[in-house]
C-alpha cells in the first residue's frame, strides 16, 4: 500500500510519516516548511517533498508591525489555494491521500479519479462546530469575537463533504460532526501518541507543595478563566500554578481581573524542560472549551503527571476518569476546584494517579498504538491485503 501526506508546517504529521514509513507504506509527504526545517524531523529526504514560499512568507511577516488581521486571512487563503495547486500538480499515484484539515481540496478529487481514498485528518472540532463554541466564549467574557474568513469555513465543509473517511484524534471531536450533519460512518477515531523518548519522569515533586501545571497558548480557548478561578480556591499554605504558554491577545485584557495569586507566568518553554516541569508537578490542570486532543496530556502522563481535565480537551480517549486523573465538565471553575483541592489534600491518591498514568501511556507504545489504529483503518479503506510479517 502506498500512501501521501499533505501537511502545513509538521503538526502530529510527521509522527504518522515515521508511522506510516516504518510499515513500508510512506511514499511521500508534501508540507509547507522548508527542507531546513523539516530534516530534524528524522525522515530520509527523498521522501519529503516542500512548498514553502507562502508559509514561509507568513512566518517572518509575522515578526513585523506590518502583520494584521486582514493579512492573516489572505495569506492564509494563499498558502491554502498555492499548496493545494502545488500538490495536485505533483502529486504520485497513490492507495490513499492523507491531507491535514483544509488541504486537498483539489488534490483529493485527483487522487479519487485515479482509483485512491481522500481523508481528511481534522486536529479539532468541526470548523463550524468550533466557531460557534468560540464565539460563544466571547461573548461571555465580553471580548470582540473575529470570525474564521468565510473561505474558511467554505472550504472545510468543502474538504469534509468530498473526503471518503475524516480522522479525529478524540470523541468528542467526532460527536461535533455528527452535530453538523455528518454520516457516523465517515468519521473515525485515532487518538494521538506521545514521544517516549522525549517525555519520562525525571525528578518526583516535591513533597511539600502543591504544584499545578498548565502548557499550552494561554487564552480563552484553553478556559483560562475557569483555571485561574479554580486555582483560586484550592487551600494550600504552598501551592503553585505554573502557566507555560503564550499569552494570547484575547485573554490580555482579562488577566487584571482575574485571580493570579500564586500564579507563575513561565512563557513558552522548550519540550526538554517541559518535560522536567511535568515531572516536578503534582498534577496537570487543562480547562480547555474547545479541542482536538491536548497532546500536552499523553507528554504529563509519561512523566508520571496525572491530569485534571475538561471533557472539551479529549480525555475520555486518553484515560478513565478518577483512575489516571480527573474528567471535569467544561467551564465549570466549582468541579474543578474541587478535583483540584482532592488532588492536593491527598498524596496517596496523587501517587496513585501517578503511576495508573504512566503505566496508561506506556501500554500504548508511544505512537505505536496510533500507528496501528491508522494502519487499520487504510486497509479497511483501500481493500488493500495486509501484509504479512
Amino acid at each position: 500500500m502506498q500512501v501521501i501526506q499533505a501537511v502545513y508546517g509538521v503538526f502530529h504529521h510527521f509522527e504518522l510519516a515515521h508511522q506510516l514509513h516504518t510499515r513500508h507504506h510512506l511514499r511521500r509527504i508534501y508540507s509547507t516548511w522548508p527542507w531546513a526545517r523539516l530534516k530534524r524531523e528524522g525522515l530520509p529526504r527523498e521522501l519529503v517533498r516542500t512548498f514553502p514560499p507562502v508559509h514561509t512568507a507568513d512566518t517572518l511577516l509575522r515578526r513585523t508591525r506590518f502583520y494584521t488581521p486582514a493579512l492573516d486571512a489572505r495569506l492564509n487563503q494563499w498558502n491554502s489555494l498555492s499548496f493545494d495547486a502545488w500538490t495536485r500538480r505533483v502529486v504520485e499515484p497513490c492507495d490513499a491521500f492523507i491531507a491535514i484539515s483544509g488541504a486537498g481540496l483539489t488534490t483529493g478529487p485527483k487522487v479519487q479519479a485515479a482509483g485512491g481514498k481522500f481523508i481528511c485528518d481534522r486536529g479539532s472540532t468541526h470548523q463550524r462546530f468550533q466557531d460557534q463554541i468560540l464565539a460563544e466564549e466571547y461573548r461571555r467574557w465580553g471580548v470582540r469575537y473575529v470570525a474564521p474568513a468565510a473561505h474558511i469555513v467554505e472550504r472545510e465543509e468543502a474538504i469534509y463533504a468530498e473526503a471518503d473517511a475524516i480522522t479525529v484524534p478524540s470523541s468528542v471531536a467526532r460527536r461535533s460532526f455528527l452535530a453538523e450533519g455528518i454520516a457516523a460512518n465517515k468519521v473515525h477515531v485515532i487518538p494521538y501518541g506521545v514521544r517516549l523518548d522525549k517525555f519520562a519522569p525525571t525528578r518526583a515533586p516535591s513533597a511539600d507543595t502543591f504544584e499545578v501545571l498548565f502548557a499550552g497558548q494561554i487564552g480563552l480557548r484553553k478556559g483560562i478563566p475557569y483555571l485561574l478561578e479554580a486555582f483560586a480556591r484550592v487551600r494550600h499554605p504552598h501551592k503553585r500554578l505554573t502557566m507555560a504558554g503564550s499569552v494570547q491577545d484575547d485573554i490580555r485584557p482579562l488577566l487584571a481581573t482575574l485571580p493570579t495569586e500564586c500564579v507563575t507566568f513561565a512563557g513558552p518553554i522548550p519540550q526538554q524542560e517541559l518535560a522536567t516541569r511535568m515531572s516536578q508537578s503534582h498534577v496537570l490542570a487543562m480547562a480547555s472549551v474547545e479541542e482536538g486532543l491536548a497532546l500536552v496530556q499523553g507528554q504529563a502522563m509519561a512523566c508520571r503527571c496525572p491530569v485534571i481535565a475538561t471533557a472539551a480537551t479529549g480525555a475520555e480517549d486518553l484515560f478513565t476518569d478518577g483512575v489516571e486523573g480527573f474528567i471535569v465538565p467544561d467551564r465549570d471553575s466549582a468541579s474543578l476546584a474541587f478535583r483540584l483541592q482532592q488532588t492536593a489534600d491527598d498524596p496517596a491518591l496523587r501517587e496513585r494517579m501517578a503511576a495508573a498514568a504512566l503505566a496508561r501511556v506506556q501500554s500504548l507504545g508511544g505512537w505505536d498504538h496510533y500507528g496501528d489504529q491508522w494502519d487499520r483503518l487504510l486497509h479497511a479503506l483501500t481493500g488493500q491485503p495486509v501484509e504479512p510479517e
